[in-house]
């Protein structure tokens, strides 16, 4: 993944304290990406609330309760902008 952000939610959200973006340039890194994270946390013992979204849609949002990790395509990072939807969010973390 690349253009990682962690988010700080907490005081502007009501049913999450944290958000991670991040890019990814395919569907199929988009899938990596996503089956990594979910690969990990599952050896830590946490299981995704809800999925949402394909790699083909170029949007996939796992939630893990109060965490929510949004993998874009660029196009749909862009167009959707959630930065900027959340910016009174203060921004923990940024890897680019």
């Amino acid at each position: 993944a690349t253009d990682i952000v962690l988010l700080d939610v907490r005081e502007v959200c009501s049913f999450a304290d944290y958000f991670v973006l991040s890019s990814a340039e395919s569907g199929r890194q988009i899938n990596a990406v996503t089956e990594e994270i979910e690969q990990v946390l599952r050896k830590e013992g946490a299981r995704p609330v809800h999925r949402e979204g394909t790699a083909v849609s170029g949007w996939v949002l796992l939630d893990y309760g109060d965490v929510i990790i949004h993998t874009f395509a660029p196009f749909e990072r862009e167009f959707y902008n959630l930065e900027d939807y959340w910016s009174a969010a203060r921004t923990l973390v940024r890897i680019q």
